[in-house]
């Protein structure tokens, strides 16, 4: 109800399973599609995994209450590219399904905040001891500036473009450059991807 209130987005298929949800976007081919986690049949998960993996043109917004970490981790790997939790306001869901259908990725603060305090939970099982700033995601970070470090330690943090702008004085348009430079040289899929390299290369903390 809330899109089709808009001027500048279309609703152009619904689906109550994962399955339908696959179906209707081979079918209909939207730019963004919406996605629950938790759905009868096929999860929102593997729903997530085959429709960015059909070669078709549809993003997925994961929209969600965040109750469970390891669902969110798996859409992400399946290839989200957004997180949203189900009480943030009308105007910003909104926002960031644009921002998304424009090629961007977008997580909500406070799921970037879950999300690295879960990785600061699960870093011994997962990372195996070594000096500060020796982890393959640290080298990586060798291939950037100064300046795109900056940007991608705020990026970590959950800031959007805009705010990035206003924090280091800079035009949306100069960030963007940076952004597509980090994309390319960090070989990252979109923005949430940067969120984790962030992470594990040690340029953000759980308290940020």
């Amino acid at each position: 109800m809330v899109i089709t209130e808009t001027t500048d987005a279309e609703v152009v298929g619904e689906a109550g399973t994962g399955a339908e949800a696959v179906r209707l976007a081979g079918e209909l081919r939207p730019d963004v599609v919406v996605m629950d986690l938790r759905m009868p049949g096929m999860d929102g998960i593997e729903a997530t995994r085959l429709i960015t993996g059909g070669g078709g043109p549809a993003r997925v917004v994961v929209l969600t209450t965040f109750d469970d970490d390891d669902h969110v981790y798996a859409a992400l790997h399946a290839g989200a590219s957004g997180f949203l939790v189900k009480d943030m306001a009308l105007d910003d869901i909104l926002a960031a399904v644009r921002v998304v259908a424009a090629g961007d990725a977008l997580i909500a603060p406070s799921v970037t905040r879950r999300l690295i305090s879960s990785f600061a939970e699960q870093r011994p099982a997962r990372v195996p001891a070594a000096a500060p700033g020796q982890s393959p995601a640290a080298r990586r970070l060798d291939a950037i500036t100064d300046r795109e470090r900056e940007i991608l330690t705020l990026v970590g943090r959950g800031l959007s473009n805009t705010e990035i702008a206003a924090e280091l004085v800079l035009s949306i348009a100069t960030v963007k450059t940076y952004m597509t430079r980090l994309l390319a040289k960090l070989d990252a899929r979109d923005r949430v991807h940067l969120v984790i390299l962030a992470y594990e290369a040690g340029l953000v903390s759980v308290t940020g």
